[in-house]
């Protein structure tokens, strides 16, 4: 029997009520996660959490990457799931996981995303050399310190020294991100806030800064931006939400990768500088090109499977 109970909401209900759905399953799952890390883990290290102080502690590492593990489906993957069902009942449908795109896209989101690596590093690198007002340097001050755990906490997930561990990275970095992050922001925030506004530009972008700021990395919040307006038009114009994932999990795979291949000096380092320097400022102009030229070739792809904005009230 179908269950429409929450079916036409209008779009500030929706967004209220996905906010709590989200926030109930997170600590469900945190709740489910934590007793089952007892007996995998030991009682002692569930009472003594890691800090950035233990992350050369391997024990810790494998605790910290578990709990990612199951926040990544709670807080992201099931309410994506939910209220697709609970708004539409037809949870492939809303979506849009029931469309395809040409296998000449999905070659071509693979090529897009690696020209954008200059010209994200070059935002990137402007974006963190931006300082705020004397009055804000309090905010300032933990900004920084924010970002500067966020960064030590992912540079010690990504040292991995097997096979193994590389693979277990990009699961929990790229493909688990790339599903649940996509469905939720794209599939659920995008499609609501389109609803509200009328208008898909409003919401790609809205939901954009909700998705960077959810990051809580100010000093990448322009990058992070950007990335997420990409993968909202890459919704729109191809109709298929398997566009979106594939970017988003190639734009993290690659740096899982990187990162594996530099601390094995497979890969020079000075790889990570494309676009941050002076010198790579050609290299990024060069990139914005391509990038714009590659997003035209996909859109001309997808042409007649865009999507309309939504005025079924059910939609």
């Amino acid at each position: 029997m179908s269950f429409t109970a929450f079916h036409g909401m209008k779009p500030f209900s929706q967004l209220m009520f996905s906010a709590f759905v989200i926030l109930v399953s997170f600590l469900i799952f945190m709740l489910i996660g934590m007793i089952a890390a007892v007996p995998l883990f030991g009682l002692d290290s569930m009472l003594n959490m890691p800090t950035i102080s233990d992350m050369t502690n391997p024990e810790s590492m494998r605790l910290l990457k578990f709990l990612q593990v199951v926040q990544s489906i709670g807080l992201f993957i099931v309410p994506s799931f939910i209220l697709a069902w609970l708004f539409y009942g037809n949870t492939k449908a809303y979506l849009f996981l029931n469309r395809k795109s040409s296998t000449v896209s999905y070659l071509l989101v693979v090529v897009l995303v690696f020209f954008t690596m200059p010209i994200i590093n070059f935002i990137g690198e402007w974006n963190n050399q931006m300082q705020l007002p004397e009055w804000l340097s309090g905010l300032e001050d933990w900004a920084r310190g924010a970002e500067d755990r966020a960064i030590e906490l992912t540079e010690a997930f990504l040292k991995v020294e097997s096979i193994s561990g590389l693979m277990f990275n990009i699961f929990m970095i790229a493909f688990l991100p790339a599903i649940g992050e996509e469905l939720l922001f794209r599939g659920v925030i995008q499609r609501i806030f389109t609803r509200w506004t009328r208008n898909h530009h409003w919401g790609i972008w809205i939901s954009a800064i909700l998705f960077s700021a959810l990051h809580i990395q100010f000093y990448g919040f322009v990058p992070r931006l950007l990335l997420g307006v990409l993968f909202g038009y890459l919704l729109v114009w191809s109709g298929s939400m398997w566009l979106p994932i594939t970017a988003h999990f190639f734009n993290n795979a690659f740096a899982v990768v990187a990162m594996y291949l530099v601390d094995r000096n497979i890969l020079d380092s000075k790889v990570e500088e494309i676009g941050t320097t002076s010198e790579s400022y050609y290299a990024a102009v060069l990139s914005l090109v391509l990038v714009l030229l590659i997003l035209f070739i996909i859109k001309k792809d997808n042409r007649g499977n865009e999507l309309k904005p939504a005025r079924n009230p059910e939609i």
